[in-house]
């Protein structure tokens, strides 16, 4: 699996060196892609990966092999796909050089032309499946919710998810914290900041559960995604409470998204209106969307990407997570209280 290094999935330099320093065969492997939004689509796609792969010391005809063939044998389809022969569909790209693509047939009609889409590609993508109404209604919560503990009055200690890049292990952190006049100031003296679950879909009375990232470095407003893996609630994370209902507005509003926001104004705002996850208008239209989130998702502190932040629901990836029913403890497989 491959990934750019901004990404929690930046993994085939290390597994690749099974192949390349320990000598297994390659004929049984394959590299793929995973979890890429609209902008790293366009720039870090299969091909990438490959060529990845033979910077990694795989000769081109192995990374190739393990990006095509391997993958058709393994499913039962390479009598289909995966190679050249007769009988077998015209899925064909030409590359230059450097393993860049330049043309591509799918099923042996001209798709892409120098890199460019076709008009008939254009006229396809135009036409597009409909998804039904209820695709677009799937983002139900409750009139009222609130989003943040309530500041504890006594010394305690807090069962803090602590973030690191690149975003995938999460560490849970025992806090010992002492009596604050406010959260502001307990924020800035644990490196601590809100981060809260909300149940979408009507399977509940409105679950929501409270947590407190450490080290997720968010310096004003809150950040929010309808992407929270894998039931995919919403995960708001936020320094003050104004903010993140503002946040859940706009998903609300959009009927799923990713958003940031301060000042009470969303900053950046990715629509994803089919179930929360999809978006329904072009990859280029969506990959400048994306590109003006990820600045301000930077510009906001935040420590790890996006698409690391939709992970932290992701309860059975150690070491601690949070979903609308808490905290979850994953190795133990246990329910914990936020405060102790």
């Amino acid at each position: 699996r491959g990934g750019p290094l901004t990404t929690p999935w930046h993994s085939l330099p290390q597994a690749i060196r099974t192949i390349t320093e320990l000598g297994a065969s390659h004929k049984r492997t394959a590299v793929c892609t995973d979890d890429r939004d609209a902008d790293d689509l366009l720039l870090f796609g299969l091909d990438w990966v490959v060529r990845e792969a033979v910077k990694a010391g795989m000769s081109p005809e192995q990374a190739w092999s393990m990006g095509s063939l391997h993958g058709a044998t393994r499913f039962g389809m390479d009598g289909d796909i995966g190679g050249l022969g007769g009988g077998r569909r015209a899925d064909l790209v030409l590359m230059d050089d450097q393993l860049k693509p330049q043309c591509t047939w799918y099923g042996g009609e001209l798709v892409v032309e120098h890199g460019k889409i076709t008009d008939r590609l254009d006229q396809a993508l135009s036409q597009r499946y409909q998804y039904p109404k209820a695709a677009y209604a799937t983002v139900k919560l409750s009139e009222k919710m609130k989003l943040t503990p309530e500041l504890p009055v006594k010394a305690c200690t807090v069962n803090a998810i602590k973030t690191a890049l690149p975003g995938i292990t999460l560490i849970h952190e025992k806090v010992a914290i002492e009596p604050a006049k406010d959260w502001p100031s307990l924020f800035a003296r644990y490196g601590l900041c809100y981060v809260t679950v909300v149940e979408r879909h009507g399977k509940s009375a409105g679950n929501v559960a409270h947590g407190l990232l450490k080290d997720f470095g968010l310096k004003r407003g809150a950040v929010a995604s309808s992407v929270g893996h894998d039931s995919h609630n919403i995960i708001v994370a936020g320094t003050n409470e104004p903010d993140m209902q503002v946040a859940i507005a706009a998903i609300k509003d959009q009927q799923g998204g990713v958003c940031v926001v301060a000042d009470g104004k969303v900053r950046a705002l990715v629509p994803l209106p089919i179930a929360g996850l999809l978006s329904d208008k072009r990859v280029a239209e969506v990959a400048e969307e994306v590109k003006a989130l990820k600045k301000e998702w930077a510009e906001a502190g935040c420590t790890i990407p996006y698409m690391g932040f939709n992970l932290i629901p992701l309860s059975v990836i150690p070491e601690i997570r949070i979903t609308d029913k808490g905290l979850v403890l994953v190795p133990q497989m246990q329910l914990a209280p936020l405060f102790e």
